[in-house]
């Protein structure tokens, strides 16, 4: 189901206002506004379609499995930190469980589930937190997971691009480059997400949240031998591209690529940078005080990046599963999304003092999972048919096996289990 007609029109009425003002618009600001302008966005309209019937298919639309086997892989890291702590002589530790970017809740409905029924024990131990900047969102959160009330709670978030999703809801919101107005948080499960004692441990991880940061998508110019920068600008009733010199804040992260290969790039090849997700990574980090941070999403390392299959980089419009490459056409009415460049994160994160532990694709995570889930099959529901297919799409490398990067890292005495 696609979003209003007059939805639609009201949100390209704001963005040609914007552009109005500055005759030109950075495409990140545009892909802000079209994902997430409050009541007019494609991830504010009233339900996302996603699965089978959908504008795209996701890990969690495959089923349950993907959330159990995480739960899993979650109450191993957690039951090692307490094996830890009792060797040390400490008690077992308070454990901050911390997802971001929920999206409708069914992530946490299967890990929570899984818990409940296989390892009480941990969830126990849990303060499960969502962080999500929108009301619409943690109004679908909370129908979700109603059953698991009151044991999760909400972190409200400014949402600037780029700006960390760690901030409590009762800290001062910095203006953005371009505002953009939140709704504040309803009277419910809500406080504000400290960093614990430093002897707890903390899981921050997301799913499919990085590659649907805004990102700034740039050209190479081959007779001027230096990048550019696409705006979106509006002509002839329709919105267009627009070349603009680079900004100078979006140079540092083109430093590190050869010269001699960029002199090798053909005229126009097009690249996307997102610095709202490695500052979201980094922010991440510096919250993280001893535990693990994990991300799963699409996208590539940067050996990958600069690939000569990919002269027009990997953003990507999604609508009832087709993909399309006319991303300015309908904002609001279809999906934008990017490959996230893995190196950048693993690189800020380790510059915030994490270790990398793994940097593998999701069939190789999963599998690695599911050995230790068949050496103990009384720890896990029953594996049936349907969860053989669920756990071939979720692998197999022609489905999801290799179109998503999982990146783990860690501080403290946080072992990958």
């Amino acid at each position: 189901m696609s979003k209003p007609q007059h939805h639609r029109g009201a949100l390209t009425e704001l963005i040609r206002r914007e552009i109005d003002a500055h005759e030109t618009v950075p495409f990140a600001r545009f892909m802000e506004l079209a994902l997430y302008a409050p009541g007019l966005g494609y991830y504010e309209r009233d339900k996302v379609p996603i699965g089978r019937g959908g504008d795209f298919y996701t890990s969690v639309s495959v089923g349950s499995l993907f959330g159990e086997l995480l739960a899993f892989q979650l109450a191993e890291w957690i039951t090692e930190c307490g094996m830890r702590n009792a060797e040390c002589g400490m008690g077992a530790a308070r454990v901050q469980l911390v997802e971001a970017g929920a999206h409708d809740g069914r992530l946490a409905a299967d890990i929570l589930g899984w818990m409940r029924r296989q390892r009480p024990d941990v969830l126990g131990r849990l303060e499960y937190w969502i962080i999500e900047p929108s009301a619409q969102r943690r109004q679908w959160q909370e129908k979700t997971l109603v059953e698991f009330l009151p044991g999760v709670r909400w972190a409200d978030a400014a949402f600037r691009i780029p700006q960390s999703l760690f901030q409590s809801c009762s800290s001062r919101r910095e203006e953005a480059p371009f505002p953009l107005k939140l709704e504040p948080p309803h009277v419910g499960c809500y406080g504000v997400l400290k960093s614990p004692s430093p002897s707890a441990f903390q899981i921050l991880f997301c799913n499919e949240l990085l590659d649907a940061l805004p990102v700034h998508r740039l050209g190479w110019d081959a007779q001027q031998q230096q990048w550019f920068e696409w705006h979106v600008t509006w002509s002839q009733d329709r919105f267009v591209w627009a070349r603009r010199p680079l900004a100078s804040d979006l140079t540092p992260a083109l430093r590190r690529l050869p010269a001699a290969l960029c002199s090798a790039l053909p005229d126009g090849y097009t690249v996307e940078i997102s610095p709202a997700a490695v500052q979201w990574w980094r922010d991440a980090a510096s919250f993280l005080k001893q535990g693990k941070l994990l991300a799963i999403d699409y996208g590539l390392t940067e050996e990958e990046w600069l690939a000569p299959h990919r002269p027009q980089g990997t953003l990507r419009a999604y609508q009832q599963h087709h993909q399309g490459n006319d991303v300015l056409a309908d904002p609001g009415g279809q999906d934008l999304t990017a490959h996230i460049d893995f190196t950048a994160l693993q690189r800020a994160g380790e510059a915030a003092g994490l270790k990398t532990e793994a940097l593998v694709s999701q069939g190789q995570f999963m599998v690695g999972i599911a050995s230790r889930v068949w050496a103990a099959p009384a720890s896990f529901p029953a594996w049936t048919p349907a969860r053989t297919r669920q756990f071939q799409t979720l692998t197999h490398p022609e489905h999801l096996g290799s179109r998503f990067r999982v990146l783990i890292q860690s501080r403290g005495n946080a072992r990958l289990a």
